[in-house]
């Protein structure tokens, strides 16, 4: 069963709340049912009501050699010589937005990149009407993308409604809007409503690292600029997507601009911390400096969100770096059991949010996609953005009451 720590201003006040808490589970046991509070446990939202649609990732795959996959292009993973790949090779149109990334002449923030440019391919995937003609596009993971746009293809949006909310999806460090559960999760949350927006970040163009233990970030320390760098080229990748489809054909006019939210998982998380302005670590005395501040981005949402070590933490020292985030609500969804992004990091700046935000712990559950933990992922996040981007009051009051999903 999941935990939360409150909303709010009642964070500061955790473990009154928590004794309150205990105390009421156990009148709770003591009582009739009728008297429990009714909102406190909340069903198990899935697949939302609309069909999914989404723009072309159409691939030529005889271009991966024998004995190796496409994964590895999607993800940026260098061959062993050192040479790049990435998705851009495969890419068989030039239907697929391939955006070109201004790099800021800043070595402190971007290290040996500082001055030069980086191509991110995007995808996006978005509510349709159930008759949508365009067909489904195999990958060869097993996975498919739903009616797929081709050539020319125009998005097809759903009738519902004239716009759509934005949601950015930022994934973690490593993998790929189409690589294993992401476009599993990237469905679902279109299906509920929301045009979702994803840059294929190729992590490993920039830093080949790995983030599984606290081995991996001393190793990841001592290629101090490539991991800094890596870290603050992902919110501008994200800025970089948004502004795409907010003017482009097709996509602009069927988008909601003052309704922006982001969802990020491990480092995906990070990256919308640092896209809502706050300031990353950047040298191994744990001064911080910020990468950017974009005022469209109104709600961060997150699972095992990447807030770094307790020995060096993402965000300056102390986490202080967060002090000069925008007021943007922010849910973290974090396991008790993860040492890859630990919950006692995440909660340390949580903790010195002044706005709305929420921590779920999830009890037991370790770095990675927790298939057992699906419903109490998307629920959170789906009531989340209700209430906050969307400005839903039946959702903000169950939210204030919310303990833990069916």
């Amino acid at each position: 069963m999941p935990s939360t720590v409150p909303d709010g201003e009642a964070m500061t006040r955790l473990p009154l709340r928590i004794a309150a808490l205990l105390a009421s589970l156990a009148l709770a046991l003591a009582v009739p049912a009728s008297r429990a509070d009714s909102l406190a446990a909340v069903p198990p939202l899935q697949g939302g009501p609309y069909a999914v649609g989404c723009s072309s990732v159409e691939q030529d795959f005889s271009r991966v050699p024998p004995g190796e996959n496409a994964e590895w292009w999607w993800e940026g993973v260098p061959t062993e010589d050192g040479t790049p790949r990435y998705l851009t090779t495969l890419l068989s149109t030039s239907a697929t937005p391939v955006l070109t990334i201004p790099v800021p002449d800043d070595s402190v923030l971007y290290g040996p990149h500082a001055g030069t440019s980086v191509p991110v391919v995007i995808f996006v995937c978005y509510p349709t009407d159930a008759d949508n003609p365009y067909a489904d596009y195999a990958l060869p993971t097993g996975k498919a993308v739903p009616h797929m746009q081709r050539g020319g293809d125009p998005p097809l949006f759903a009738s519902e409604r004239a716009r759509w909310p934005v949601l950015l999806y930022s994934h973690g460090y490593g993998g790929s809007p189409i690589s294993g559960d992401y476009v599993s999760a990237l469905v679902l949350l279109a299906s509920h409503g929301y045009a979702v927006v994803a840059p294929f970040h190729g992590d490993q163009r920039i830093a080949n690292l790995r983030l599984e233990d606290a081995s991996d970030l001393l190793n990841a320390i001592a290629n101090f600029s490539k991991f800094t760098a890596m870290q603050a080229v992902r919110p501008l990748a994200l800025a970089a997507a948004l502004d795409h489809v907010l003017g482009s054909p097709g996509w602009k006019d069927r988008l909601d601009a003052t309704r922006v939210a982001g969802f990020g998982a491990s480092q995906g998380g990070e990256s919308l911390m640092l896209m809502a302005g706050a300031k990353l670590t950047v040298s191994v005395g744990l001064s911080s400096k910020q990468v950017m501040s974009d005022p469209r981005l109104k709600v961060i949402t997150s699972y095992v969100p990447y807030f770094g070590q307790s020995f060096f933490p993402a965000f300056g020292r102390d986490q202080g770096g967060v002090d000069d985030m925008r007021p943007v609500p922010v849910l973290a969804i974090s396991g008790t059991a993860d040492t890859t992004a630990p919950i006692g990091t995440t909660e340390q700046a949580m903790r010195r949010l002044a706005q709305s935000r929420i921590l779920v712990a999830l009890e037991g559950v370790e770095h990675g996609f927790d298939d057992a933990s699906r419903d109490d992922i998307f629920t959170w996040t789906l009531r989340f953005l209700l209430a906050h981007l969307q400005d839903d009051r039946s959702a903000r009051a169950t939210l204030q009451r919310m303990e833990r999903v069916e």
